[in-house]
Protein backbone atom coordinates (compact mmCIF):
# COMPACT_ATOMS: atom_id res chain seq x y z
CA UNK A 1 0.00 0.00 0.00
CA UNK A 2 2.37 2.67 -1.12
CA UNK A 3 -0.46 5.47 -1.72
CA UNK A 4 -0.84 8.58 0.85
CA UNK A 5 -4.29 8.08 2.88
CA UNK A 6 -6.69 9.82 0.48
CA UNK A 7 -8.69 12.65 2.36
CA UNK A 8 -11.22 11.63 4.86
CA UNK A 9 -9.08 8.74 5.79
CA UNK A 10 -7.12 8.11 9.25
CA UNK A 11 -3.74 6.81 8.89
CA UNK A 12 -3.03 2.72 8.65
CA UNK A 13 -3.29 0.90 11.12
CA UNK A 14 -1.93 -2.72 11.75
CA UNK A 15 -3.03 -5.76 14.08
CA UNK A 16 -1.78 -9.42 13.71
CA UNK A 17 -2.70 -12.90 15.17
CA UNK A 18 -3.29 -16.38 14.65
CA UNK A 19 -5.64 -18.29 12.46
CA UNK A 20 -6.62 -22.01 12.19
CA UNK A 21 -7.86 -23.52 8.49
CA UNK A 22 -9.79 -26.20 7.30
CA UNK A 23 -9.25 -26.63 3.60
CA UNK A 24 -11.39 -29.70 1.95
CA UNK A 25 -10.25 -31.85 -0.21
CA UNK A 26 -9.74 -30.99 -3.39
CA UNK A 27 -12.86 -31.17 -6.45
CA UNK A 28 -11.34 -31.62 -10.13
CA UNK A 29 -12.63 -29.67 -12.58
CA UNK A 30 -12.90 -30.17 -16.28
CA UNK A 31 -9.53 -29.00 -18.23
CA UNK A 32 -9.13 -29.41 -22.20
CA UNK A 33 -7.57 -32.76 -23.39
CA UNK A 34 -4.07 -31.96 -22.37
CA UNK A 35 -4.17 -29.03 -20.60
CA UNK A 36 -3.05 -28.24 -17.25
CA UNK A 37 -5.30 -29.83 -14.08
CA UNK A 38 -7.52 -27.21 -12.37
CA UNK A 39 -9.09 -28.07 -8.76
CA UNK A 40 -11.82 -26.31 -6.48
CA UNK A 41 -11.42 -26.44 -2.55
CA UNK A 42 -13.46 -25.07 0.14
CA UNK A 43 -12.03 -23.65 2.93
CA UNK A 44 -12.99 -21.99 6.50
CA UNK A 45 -10.86 -19.93 8.94
CA UNK A 46 -10.68 -19.05 12.67
CA UNK A 47 -9.26 -15.98 13.17
CA UNK A 48 -7.82 -14.92 16.83
CA UNK A 49 -5.98 -11.78 17.92
CA UNK A 50 -6.93 -8.37 16.54
CA UNK A 51 -8.99 -10.05 13.89
CA UNK A 52 -11.58 -12.18 15.98
CA UNK A 53 -14.06 -14.26 13.51
CA UNK A 54 -14.65 -16.70 10.84
CA UNK A 55 -14.39 -16.90 7.76
CA UNK A 56 -15.33 -19.06 4.59
CA UNK A 57 -14.06 -19.57 0.97
CA UNK A 58 -13.77 -21.24 -2.12
CA UNK A 59 -10.40 -21.68 -3.89
CA UNK A 60 -9.62 -22.29 -7.53
CA UNK A 61 -6.23 -24.14 -8.01
CA UNK A 62 -4.10 -24.39 -11.25
CA UNK A 63 -0.72 -26.75 -12.26
CA UNK A 64 1.36 -29.16 -10.21
CA UNK A 65 2.35 -27.90 -6.91
CA UNK A 66 4.51 -30.84 -6.34
CA UNK A 67 7.04 -29.61 -8.90
CA UNK A 68 6.76 -25.96 -7.81
CA UNK A 69 4.67 -25.20 -10.79
CA UNK A 70 1.38 -23.30 -9.69
CA UNK A 71 -1.37 -21.10 -9.48
CA UNK A 72 -4.22 -20.22 -6.98
CA UNK A 73 -7.11 -17.73 -6.87
CA UNK A 74 -9.72 -17.78 -3.71
CA UNK A 75 -12.23 -15.50 -2.39
CA UNK A 76 -12.90 -15.38 1.39
CA UNK A 77 -16.01 -13.81 3.59
CA UNK A 78 -15.26 -12.87 7.21
CA UNK A 79 -17.34 -11.78 9.47
CA UNK A 80 -16.25 -10.98 12.93
CA UNK A 81 -14.53 -8.18 14.81
CA UNK A 82 -11.13 -5.55 14.03
CA UNK A 83 -9.94 -4.58 17.11
CA UNK A 84 -12.80 -4.44 18.81
CA UNK A 85 -15.18 -3.04 15.54
CA UNK A 86 -17.85 -5.70 14.64
CA UNK A 87 -18.70 -6.23 10.71
CA UNK A 88 -16.96 -7.93 7.91
CA UNK A 89 -15.25 -7.87 5.04
CA UNK A 90 -14.06 -10.19 1.56
CA UNK A 91 -10.19 -10.89 0.98
CA UNK A 92 -9.18 -11.98 -2.54
CA UNK A 93 -5.79 -14.08 -2.77
CA UNK A 94 -3.73 -14.06 -5.70
CA UNK A 95 -0.59 -16.63 -4.80
CA UNK A 96 1.64 -18.04 -7.81
CA UNK A 97 4.51 -20.40 -6.81
CA UNK A 98 7.83 -20.68 -9.66
CA UNK A 99 10.57 -22.94 -9.38
CA UNK A 100 9.67 -23.29 -5.72
CA UNK A 101 9.15 -19.62 -4.55
CA UNK A 102 5.85 -18.89 -3.27
CA UNK A 103 4.29 -14.86 -4.48
CA UNK A 104 1.33 -14.23 -2.69
CA UNK A 105 -1.04 -11.28 -2.77
CA UNK A 106 -4.32 -10.71 -0.13
CA UNK A 107 -6.13 -8.05 -0.64
CA UNK A 108 -9.40 -6.09 1.28
CA UNK A 109 -11.87 -5.75 -1.48
CA UNK A 110 -12.92 -2.89 -2.23
CA UNK A 111 -16.36 -1.95 -1.36
CA UNK A 112 -16.69 -5.13 0.42
CA UNK A 113 -17.37 -3.61 4.09
CA UNK A 114 -20.12 -4.28 6.27
CA UNK A 115 -21.18 -2.85 9.91
CA UNK A 116 -18.67 -0.82 11.76
CA UNK A 117 -15.52 -2.00 8.42
CA UNK A 118 -17.90 -0.10 5.95
CA UNK A 119 -14.76 1.60 3.86
CA UNK A 120 -12.22 -0.48 5.01
CA UNK A 121 -9.20 -0.65 2.93
CA UNK A 122 -5.86 -2.88 2.82
CA UNK A 123 -3.46 -6.07 2.62
CA UNK A 124 -3.43 -8.99 4.63
CA UNK A 125 0.44 -10.80 4.88
CA UNK A 126 0.76 -14.56 6.49
CA UNK A 127 3.51 -16.60 7.66
CA UNK A 128 3.65 -19.75 8.61
CA UNK A 129 6.08 -21.37 11.34
CA UNK A 130 5.71 -24.87 13.38
CA UNK A 131 2.68 -25.54 11.12
CA UNK A 132 0.85 -22.14 13.37
CA UNK A 133 -0.49 -19.90 10.94
CA UNK A 134 0.01 -16.34 11.46
CA UNK A 135 -1.19 -12.78 9.62
CA UNK A 136 -1.13 -9.00 9.72
CA UNK A 137 -3.22 -6.79 8.54
CA UNK A 138 -2.34 -3.41 7.47
CA UNK A 139 -5.62 -1.95 7.01
CA UNK A 140 -7.49 1.82 6.81
CA UNK A 141 -10.76 2.86 7.86
CA UNK A 142 -12.19 5.88 6.95
CA UNK A 143 -11.85 8.95 9.38
CA UNK A 144 -14.73 9.31 12.17
CA UNK A 145 -16.84 12.36 11.09
CA UNK A 146 -16.77 15.64 13.48
CA UNK A 147 -19.98 15.53 14.84
CA UNK A 148 -19.35 18.57 16.68
CA UNK A 149 -20.95 22.10 16.17
CA UNK A 150 -18.97 25.08 14.12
Amino acid sequence: MSQAPHAGTAAPQRCSGAFKVSIQAPQMMPSPDGGPPQARRSLEKQYEGGLQGRSLGEMLAAGHPQQGEAAYVALESFQGTLQGRAGGFALAHLGLMHAGRQDLRIALVPGSGTGALQGITGELTLRIEGGVHHYELVYTLPAAVDATPH
